[in-house]
């Protein structure tokens, strides 16, 4: 941009640094800033092509060219500006803040000025071109959190190397050079992992539906055998002599006591899992409200990990699956009614002794634990876990191409005309794929030719540059293992361990455990041989990535059955 002619008293301050004004240039809305604070600030919005003042939020396109201001001794003295004064907190009182005498309840709230407004008040808003810019969403009661508590100024982005909300000031001190976005983008990426927890949460339910009407089920069929069992023994004994009588009312008391046992307990499993039904159906209308809520910083700090908390024990915690044996047949009862009828007293006494209470009890109701839960070991068990990927074309490494629906990259000597982006790695042959996996268990498995790793990653890896904070394994945000022709070896932050007695293969599966913080890989085969575990601590929804020498293809898997 020119060089401005425009005065500035020695006493000005720079909006950012809230210090006076060193080497000040004026950008093209009028505002005025410090050259390395602006310049600091425009530096976190290179990626996105978009650069827009910290004060009145106008927008440019491309990053205009900062020049410093060259004071013109015959323009006239400029009026004093008026010294900055902190940002006042504000109430969590749900009322407007610009009422006088008996304040109005608030109606929305606006995310510039970080003030409430009633009806009245908040018409400017949306009549006058000045506010045009600004954005109103429904009083929520929680405005004093939207404020930074350092600078006093309004949190707009988001820092995603240290997770959480800053303001323009923290993007040029205490989170300078960090990865930082708006809250909008950091919203949208969040809101996809938790669409992705909301359909894991209605899965469950689907499934304990299921298990809720096989129970019943079985209860039923349980029942009318009973009643069978019962009808038929009466039929034997009222055919016995007067001498058996008591023989039979050991019988009636024995069918009736195991019956009344287990439908005791599986009543009790009936209450549980309707109990945990309602529960969830509770959570999923929770997630659906927090879902629509429009307020970013309120989704990001309160909702959004608020949710996870209150959901964990229903997605990580299992109750156990009851399975009544419908086959269960009392015609044993039956049948030593009849031969008790053609035995005398001391022969009935024997053949009642064959009965155990013990294994009566165990084969008309069993109980398997669903916290016992075994590794998978086989393809099968394996499968079971199986998710659907494919690579996001806004990553892929200039020289790959991608190929059957996104499901094969290619590395080709020619270079591919892609579409800059900020996701796009461009100093190594990687790609990384558009599904977020988190929360739970997944399978997937790849076919490569090459020199080629795969692996998995947060999606703040950095992308740019030929540096180890962007390749695969060689960073805190990612898990790698390197494949080649002369053997594997696994990465993670720089640290290599060689693998030399692993199983070679062409196809290779990864089964991430994500709530038990592992991640695996193996060699495909029935016995599926294992090749290297990771043991880490996940703190964002992980990314399958890949390393790309010759080509690698995604493998169609069987869908998953289960995803507990």
């Amino acid at each position: 941009m020119a060089e401005s002619s425009f005065p500035f008293p020695p006493d000005s301050f720079c909006p950012l640094c809230a210090d006076t004004l060193r080497d000040p240039v004026t950008i093209p809305c009028g505002d005025t800033y410090c050259l390395e604070c602006i310049k600091i600030y425009w530096d976190q919005f290179d990626h996105m092509g978009v650069y827009s003042c910290p004060q009145c939020r106008a927008t440019f396109t491309p990053r205009p060219v900062l020049r410093r201001n060259v004071p013109d001794v015959n323009h006239e003295p400029l009026r004093q500006l008026p010294e900055l004064t902190p940002f006042p907190h504000m109430q969590r009182e749900s009322f407007c803040d610009f009422c006088v005498g008996r304040r109005n309840r608030a109606v929305k709230s606006c995310l510039m000025c970080l003030a409430y407004y009633c009806e009245t008040h908040v018409k400017p808003h949306y009549e006058s071109s000045t506010f045009k810019r600004h954005k109103l969403v429904d009083e929520t009661g929680h405005l004093d959190r939207k404020i930074c508590p350092q600078h006093e100024k309004g949190l707009e982005l988001f820092c995603r190397s240290d997770q959480m909300c800053v303001c323009v000031l923290c993007t040029v001190r205490e989170h300078r050079g960090h990865n930082i976005t708006s809250a909008e983008e950091e919203r949208v990426e969040k809101q996809k992992v938790l669409v992705v927890t909301q359909s894991e949460v209605q899965y469950i339910i689907q499934e304990r539906m299921k298990e809720l009407q096989e129970l019943k089920h079985n209860v039923d069929v349980l029942k009318s055998g009973a009643q069978r069992a019962q009808a038929e023994s009466d039929k034997t004994f009222h055919e016995m002599l007067q001498a058996v009588e008591r023989w039979k009312a050991e019988i009636n008391q024995m069918i009736t006591a195991n019956m009344q046992a287990a439908m005791s307990q599986a009543e009790g499993y009936l209450g549980r899992l309707e109990q945990e039904i309602q529960e969830l159906q509770r959570r999923d209308a929770e997630l659906r409200q927090i879902l629509e809520t429009e307020d970013n910083i309120h989704f990001l700090q309160v909702r959004y990990f608020k949710i996870f908390q209150l959901l964990s024990p229903y997605l990580f915690s299992m109750v156990p699956k009851v399975l009544i044996n419908p086959q269960f047949s009392f015609g044993e009862m039956s049948k030593t009614a009849m031969e008790m009828k053609e035995h005398v007293d001391n022969i009935c006494k024997k053949e009642l002794g064959k009965i155990s209470k013990t294994d009566f009890y165990f084969y008309v109701i069993s109980v398997p634990s669903r916290l016992d839960f075994q590794e998978p070991k086989t393809r099968t068990d394996f499968l079971r876990y199986s998710c659907k990927l494919s690579f996001d074309p806004n990553t892929v490494y200039k020289e790959l191409v991608l190929s059957d629906g996104n499901q094969r990259v290619t590395r080709k000597k020619a270079v591919q005309f892609y579409p800059d982006h900020p996701e796009r790695f461009d100093g190594f042959s990687q790609a990384l794929c558009k599904e977020p996996l988190a929360g739970f268990r997944f399978y997937w498995e790849a076919e490569w030719n090459g020199e080629f790793s795969i692996g998995v990653a947060y999606k703040s890896i950095s992308r740019k540059g030929k540096n180890s904070h962007s390749l695969l394994g060689y960073n805190d945000k990612s898990w790698s293992l390197l494949c080649s022709d002369s053997g594997y070896s696994a990465w993670h932050n720089k640290v290599d361990r060689d693998l030399p007695n692993a199983p070679r293969a062409s196809r290779l599966g990864v089964y991430l455990d994500y709530a038990g913080n592992t991640v695996a890989f193996y060699s495909v085969s029935e016995t599926m041989e294992l090749i290297h575990r990771f043991k880490g601590r996940f703190s964002e929804p992980l990314y399958a990535g890949f390393g790309v020498g010759s080509s690698v293809t995604l493998c169609q898997l069987k869908q998953n059955s289960t995803n507990n």
